[in-house]
């Protein structure tokens, strides 16, 4: 069975060895960048993520037969040059989340702005993490990498993975618990007041 290591030392001789890598990760990604920064970014992230991989494939660490979190690690650099206007966006979503208008429906009214408040507020708390925090977790929640993938991609020890991992899902957590008593309350073990009360 060939490794994606295989591809990349092959393509040293024969170029051409380089496109299987391509053929297989280029979609996943092309996904990743997309979900983190649009459409209209994810063509160009894509690309470069590849030429840059295979400008700098003598730089490949061998020991490693999985490319992925090499490539993801090239586009997560590429991806941090957009990072200011990614916080523009998730600012703006946040605001846009407040003002929606909303349809006659009644019944729905409630639980429209109740899911709004939580966008808002979940948008809110992403920008508010710190760089690297997000960085971690949109990597284990879009590129669906391990923490052992996120730490090669991001070039961390792994127990900092974990550490910014939980931070990031305390703080979302936390977030999603202030439009939801609900959720507060259960995660402190304790009946809610009011579910009590309905």
């Amino acid at each position: 069975m060939t490794t994606d290591s295989d591809l990349i030392r092959s393509s040293r001789d024969d170029p051409q060895a380089f496109a299987a890598l391509y053929d297989k990760y280029c979609r996943s990604v092309h996904r990743y960048a997309a979900t983190r920064a649009g459409e209209s970014v994810a063509d160009d992230v894509m690309a470069q993520t590849f030429l840059v991989a295979f400008e700098s494939r003598e730089s490949y660490d061998h020991r490693s037969e999985d490319a992925r979190p090499w490539l993801f690690g090239i586009a997560t650099n590429l991806l941090r040059r957009h990072h200011r206007s990614e916080a523009r966006r998730l600012k703006a979503f946040a605001k846009a989340a407040g003002r929606e208008g909303y349809g006659d429906g009644t019944d729905r009214v409630a639980d429209r702005l109740d899911a709004a408040a939580t966008t808002a507020s979940l948008a809110t708390a992403m920008r508010k993490l710190s760089p690297a925090d997000r960085e971690c977790l949109l990597l284990y929640a879009w590129a669906d990498l391990t923490y052992d993938g996120i730490a090669l991609a991001t070039g961390v020890p792994v127990g900092t993975v974990r550490s910014r991992l939980n931070r990031a899902r305390r703080i979302l957590r936390d977030a999603a618990a202030l439009n939801n008593p609900e959720v507060k309350e259960i995660e402190h073990g304790r009946v809610s007041a009011s579910s009590s009360n309905a």
